[in-house]
This record gives C-alpha cells, structure tokens and sequence, in this order.
C-alpha cells in the first residue's frame, strides 16, 4: 500500500525525471511528456489519501470508490478526491491556471506509447511546474 507521503514522494520524483529528459543533449522528449503527466497522477492519488485520511467514512458511502481510486484520469482523480468543484472553481477564476490544466488535459497513460515533440514535452512540463499558476502548485495546496 502506497502512504500519501509515498504519492506526495513519487510525484516529486516523477517532476525531478521529467526535468532530466528534458535537458539538451538527452532529447527524450516522449519520457519526459509521459512522466510529467504521470507526478500529476500521483499527485492527485495522494489528494484522494488525503480525503480518505480526513473522512474515512467515503469508502464506504460508494462501493465503488476504491475502484475509481486506481483510474488515471484525472478528472476521475479529482472527483475521487473531493477537489474537483474546487478546481472548477479556480480555473474560473485565473486564466492562467484554466490554461495549465486544459494543457494537462492532453495527457493519459497511452501518452507512453506516444512519440512527443520537445514543444509538446515542454509545454506540458512548464504546466504542471509553473511556480505560481502550475497544476502541481495546486496539487500540493491540497495533498
């Protein structure tokens, strides 16, 4: 079983890889696309710890809930979480935020098997890393 600190860790060092693919001369542009989609998953994975910690009765208001718990989708994740009224609600409010997620909205898991552009790899990078409006600014707030 994987703790929040786990998750909250995996995410880090998923950011960490993405940023060394990202590096000149390595190139890896399609690893470090699918990794920097892949912190955010386990960001949000720990967002659901975090409201399981919080309100452990949720497991048992929907049989379900476990199962939507292993999803990698990420709008699945925020509903599993709690978070995602909350998202819809400041994306509403900063552009710069809607933005950075409608950017992540370009990443899945089938991204692995995907060939991405350094363009594509840094755009979705620069989203999720912003220091001010980036997806996993908003994770953290959160986990």
């Amino acid at each position: 079983m994987t703790t929040r600190a786990e998750w909250q860790q995996l995410a880090e060092d998923r950011i960490l890889d993405a940023r060394a693919h990202l590096v000149a001369g390595v190139n890896r542009w399609s690893a470090a696309f699918y990794l920097i989609g892949y912190a955010v998953e386990c960001g949000l994975k720990s967002c659901v710890l975090a409201r399981v910690t919080a309100h452990p009765e949720v497991i048992y208001e929907d049989k379900k809930f476990s199962n939507d718990a292993w999803t990698h989708d990420f709008e699945g994740l925020l509903v599993v979480a709690g978070i995602k009224a909350e998202r819809d609600h400041d994306v509403a409010a900063n552009l710069a935020l809607y933005q950075n997620w409608q950017m992540v909205r370009n990443w899945n898991e089938k991204s692995r098997y995907l060939q991405k552009t350094q363009n594509q790899a840094q755009e979705l990078f620069d989203a999720v890393t912003d220091p001010n409006d980036g997806v996993m600014q908003w994770i953290r707030a959160r986990w």
